[in-house]
């Protein structure tokens, strides 16, 4: 189990903007990752340091953004005003919460515009929908990762999150930490955080220096 990946939401009208604001910042540029035909939902993905990855997720005017999980979590983020939607761990064998959650996973594929197509299976966002503290976990079947696309420049220093690690460690019923592999955890009491739990910010390091995303 590793840290995969983070999510961040925009709406679909100010996607764009923010693939250039955050990655002026971080000192690279956005790949364009393609639709989630399945979810209603696309993105921009940007390759990080240590095998991890950010992506800039937006809701597409499509019926699956109102009917599947991923979807509705990321049309209610957006509608919220957008942000930080979650952090996403990475399993070898996602059978293993499949009995834990008592459900199937859902099949994930998106085609990016190389025409190469991403594939992988996913679980738990309905935990994500209901309490934003709850990362979901994912098992890729394709042998590419998005942080492969290209060079990665920055590395996550940094999370901060508000919410209870015991909530989180029962959620994912073992103990997580190991998965950060020398991240910072800054854990914020919700009452901090207009009661709210989630990821609030994220601190990356880069060629020209420290970025605190909010």
């Amino acid at each position: 189990m590793r840290l995969d990946h983070l999510s961040y939401v925009a709406s679909h009208d100010h996607l764009l903007d923010e693939v250039q604001r955050i990655g002026a910042r971080l000192g690279s540029g956005f790949i364009d990752g393609g639709i989630h035909p399945r979810f209603g939902t696309r993105n921009f993905t940007l390759a990080l340091q240590g095998g991890r990855y950010l992506e800039i997720v937006c809701p597409l005017d499509h019926p699956a953004a109102d009917a599947s999980p991923f979807g509705k979590v990321v049309t209610s983020r957006a509608n919220d005003g957008g942000g930080w939607l979650t952090w996403v761990l990475s399993v070898e064998d996602i059978k293993t919460f499949e009995n834990r959650l008592g459900r199937e996973s859902v099949d994930g594929q998106r085609r990016r515009p190389s025409g190469a197509d991403l594939k992988w299976k996913q679980i738990g966002v309905l935990g994500t929908l209901e309490d934003r503290q709850l990362p979901f976990f994912i098992e890729w079947l394709s042998e590419e990762h998005p942080s492969t696309e290209t060079d990665a420049i920055a590395k996550i220093s940094k999370l901060e999150i508000a919410g209870d690690p015991d909530r989180i460690r029962e959620w994912i019923g073992e103990d997580f930490t190991s998965a950060f592999d020398g991240i910072e955890i800054d854990w914020i009491d919700p009452s901090e955080n207009n009661d709210e739990t989630g990821l609030v910010a994220v601190h990356f390091s880069t060629p020209s220096g420290s970025f605190r995303l909010d």
